[in-house]
């Protein structure tokens, strides 16, 4: 039983996959990819599925990047592999946060994980700022810098609320 459904899965994922390659999607399974996805179409966003670029941009201005972090209930959402130091690295980290027009921060229900509960939208000089809170905070020169929802919401603004949200 078990096998079959596996087969089922896999069958599904290789249909997916065939489909994405029609717009340029190389990999549906890159790491947040689907997630990004799902967070562009309900911002009404157009993806960018490049990997060291943002993640989506206006679709009438697309000088307008975004930046999309997500996680489950209860964890952070995660910029990977900050730099505290040297500056020139940090400032090519920081970069990550300063191109962007607005960061949103998704989050998704544990229980449906291809389901968003809220996201909120940051404005990018508020993110750089705790960001550069942490990495100065930071015994490594590369960390991981995270967004709790209680950050987010104290910091950003609800811009989308699934209809369930308490």
């Amino acid at each position: 039983m078990a096998q079959k459904i596996i087969s089922q899965i896999i069958a599904l994922i290789v249909k997916a996959q065939n489909i994405a390659s029609k717009i340029g999607i190389q990999n549906l399974l890159q790491p947040g990819l689907v997630k990004e996805m799902i967070i562009s179409e309900i911002l009404g966003h157009e993806l960018i599925t490049s990997k060291r670029d943002a993640d989506a941009r206006d679709r009438e201005n697309t000088a307008l990047q975004y930046e999309y972090l997500s996680c489950y209930e209860g964890g952070t959402g995660q910029l990977d592999r900050m730099f505290k130091a040297p500056s020139d690295k940090r400032s090519e980290s920081l970069r990550r946060i300063t191109r962007n027009h607005r960061i949103y921060l998704a989050i998704f229900y544990k229980k449906k994980p291809l389901t968003v509960k809220v996201i909120y939208e940051i404005q990018p000089a508020v993110l750089l700022q705790e960001t550069e809170r942490q990495l100065d905070r930071s015994s490594n020169e590369i960390s991981h810098v995270g967004f709790s929802e209680d950050w987010a919401r104290t910091h950003g603004s609800i811009v989308y609320k699934d209809e369930n949200y308490d």
